[in-house]
């Protein structure tokens, strides 16, 4: 990771708001929470509660991740909602650009993952000590030595999805833990949480929130 901290400075980009929830773009390279130390401070919580003060944190995307996050405004809301991330209810879809052209068309990753001690927040594939960790994957398009893909995650695993898609042999462009030489040398993680899909707290009802990738 970056020594230097120089999180973009866009405005709050808020997808959709009613009395108990909050939905809201991510912008790359902004922290979901604050880090250790001051300087880590500035983060999407905080900014999110500049605006609505009662806003809870439900739960997060990776600093470089852009994309859809919900966040709860109300104490119920957030237990109903923090209910379904945990029993795998909340449904994620993202894409992302990844080096080279993948050969098959759709398929499953199943590998354990832990993190990387000596290299942390790197986690890495362990077959003895992992947690269970599975994404659905299926190529949108291919060229040019690079692929667009959705990413289905089944499991919600820290950088799963980018873990995964190294081990594939297919790393997401502009990853800094996990892409090597020109894979990584873009000027962001070309990973965004595209979609997500999830029951309403105040009745139940299904609801589905987007927002377009950037790239």
């Amino acid at each position: 990771m970056d020594d230097v901290y120089d999180p973009p400075q866009e405005p709050l980009a808020v997808v959709h708001e009613d009395h108990e929830i909050l939905v809201v773009d991510k912008p790359s390279g902004l922290l979901s929470v604050p880090g250790k130390g001051e300087h880590l401070s500035d983060c999407l919580l905080s900014r999110v509660q500049a605006a609505f003060p009662q806003a809870l944190l439900v739960h997060r995307l990776d600093r470089d991740t852009s994309g859809v996050m919900i966040f709860a405004l109300t104490p119920s809301a957030q237990r109903h909602l923090g209910l379904q991330f945990e029993k795998r209810q909340a449904k994620k879809t993202y894409v992302a650009r990844v080096r080279g052209e993948v050969a098959e068309s759709s398929g499953t990753i199943d590998l354990p993952l832990i993190v990387d001690w000596p290299n942390r927040p790197r986690q890495m594939v362990d077959h003895e000590n992992g947690k269970p960790a599975q994404t659905d994957w299926k190529v949108l398009k291919r060229g040019g030595g690079e692929s667009r893909v959705r990413l289905f995650p089944r499991t919600g695993r820290s950088h799963q999805l980018r873990v995964h898609m190294k081990e594939l042999g297919h790393p997401i462009l502009g990853d800094p833990f996990y892409a090597e030489g020109a894979a990584r040398d873009f000027p962001r993680l070309m990973l965004h949480s595209e979609e997500l899909r999830l029951r309403h707290p105040d009745g139940g009802a299904g609801v589905r929130f987007r927002a377009k990738a950037p790239f």
